[in-house]
């Protein structure tokens, strides 16, 4: 089974630096799965930024759903996984299964939790060292719109099932990784739990 760290926080907290320097401390080969989609120029600066933070000898896997799938058809055997980021993951498959702004939830958050299974799975035969770096939505206000709503309670779910199962879990605040208590939850069978 892989090693996991989960890094949770808010934007701009430090996530992907923390975990870029978590992975740049392991000798061997490190695989950077990128979720994130160049879908208009300020995000496309964004994306070619992470790309210059990253050492030149890291493999990039963009990959903005189907993680398990292209990570397995990659066939790489590395030391290190960098997943950056469930947040996106989450949206880019509720993005795809509502296209328009008229959700099905039950039909969205299914989707959502095959997409995560077929994570859990990989991460039960992966031998790898995985860091997953997520966003920490829950804490703000409900969001005024049905695919917001739907979106913050998958991505929140999302979070404690891998926080379930991970051996570290951080929450980043300031560019300060704080760790969690590594107690293990039920909530990986029972995610609907508030």
């Amino acid at each position: 089974m892989a090693k996991l760290t989960l890094l949770l926080g808010g934007a701009r907290s430090g996530k992907s630096r923390f975990a870029q320097t978590l992975a740049g401390s392991q000798s061997g080969l490190v695989v950077y799965i990128a979720t994130a989609q160049a879908l208009d120029a300020e995000m496309e600066q964004r994306v070619a930024k992470h790309r210059r933070e990253r050492p030149a000898h890291w493999l990039t896997l963009e990959l903005p759903r189907a993680i398990a799938q292209g990570y397995r058809r990659s066939g790489l055997q590395p030391r290190v996984v960098i997943l950056d980021c469930l947040t996106l993951l989450v949206s880019n498959v509720l993005l795809a299964e509502c296209p328009s702004e008229e959700i099905e939830a039950e039909k969205a958050m299914a989707a959502v939790q095959l997409e995560l299974d077929a994570l859990l799975e990989l991460l039960e035969q992966d031998a790898a060292q995985w860091i997953i770096v997520s966003n920490e939505v829950g804490m703000g206000l409900v969001p005024p719109y049905p695919l917001g709503r739907v979106y913050r309670d998958a991505l929140g779910i999302a979070n404690q099932r891998l926080a379930a199962v991970a051996d570290q879990v951080f929450l980043m605040v300031a560019g300060i990784p704080l760790p969690l208590h590594p107690y293990r939850t039920t909530l990986a069978s029972n995610p609907d739990g508030e």
